[in-house]
């Protein structure tokens, strides 16, 4: 997962920086939980043609003609310090799409919760205003008060622990040609209960002072 790190002497991504970090600090909480939100379009792709599967002294064939059925999205909300996940396959990205997300961690998966801290891109479709495109006014109020929005700065996504966790799905139960909405749904699933179940936390070592010495270019001089 490479980092594409903007021009020297960026003060606002250095602010949007450190502001993702400090949060980071915070212990675990069960009222005040810390999530990392991520999303990602994957291809829907179909075989043309059955592969041959390994055998004795030969590996399995997979041909590289394929038709493609279209792109579904993936939802990923990562809870890093309790070790927790949950996974949404969409057939869209959208505005609406995320506000139905977010709430369903909100009433679904963190209803006990005071105030959830979600941490994710900032992107034109993660705003409050997609609640009130998705929802009532009055719920839409009800479900952002849920909520406090944190924003990585532009190129800086790779400060996005969701980004982690879902190149972890990738690479684990989404790295071959899947068809079928249903079948990606239920694929998606088993490795959410599967890594769940195994509590896999997300160990996260970069911190203010690093970045103030490895990424020291970034910070603006005060002094002529």
């Amino acid at each position: 997962m490479g980092w594409v790190i903007p021009p020297q002497d960026n003060s606002q991504f250095v602010a949007s920086m450190e502001q993702v970090l400090d949060v980071y600090k915070r212990p675990y909480s069960k009222e005040f939980p810390l999530i990392c939100m991520d999303e990602s379009p994957k291809q829907l792709i179909k075989e043309t043609r059955i592969a041959i599967p390994m055998k004795s002294g030969q590996e399995a064939r997979q041909e590289f003609e394929y038709e493609r059925c279209g792109v579904s999205n993936i939802f990923m909300a990562s809870e890093p310090l309790k070790g927790k996940r949950y996974v949404k396959v969409t057939e869209r990205k959208t505005k609406v799409d995320w506000a139905i997300f977010i709430r369903e961690l909100a009433d679904n998966h963190y209803k006990t919760a005071i105030q959830i801290t979600l941490v994710m891109d900032n992107l034109n479709t993660h705003k409050p205003a997609a609640l009130y495109e998705a929802f009532e006014p009055e719920e839409a109020k009800r479900v952002w008060d849920r909520f406090e929005f944190v924003y990585t700065p532009k190129h800086g996504s790779w400060l996005n622990m969701g980004k982690i966790e879902l190149h972890v799905l990738m690479g684990q139960c989404l790295n071959r040609r899947i068809d079928n909405l249903k079948i990606m749904k239920e694929e998606v699933k088993a490795w959410e209960t599967h890594r769940n179940n195994k509590d896999a936390k997300i160990n996260w070592q970069f911190t203010t002072q690093d970045a103030r010495v490895k990424l020291k270019k970034l910070y603006p001089s005060i002094y002529s």
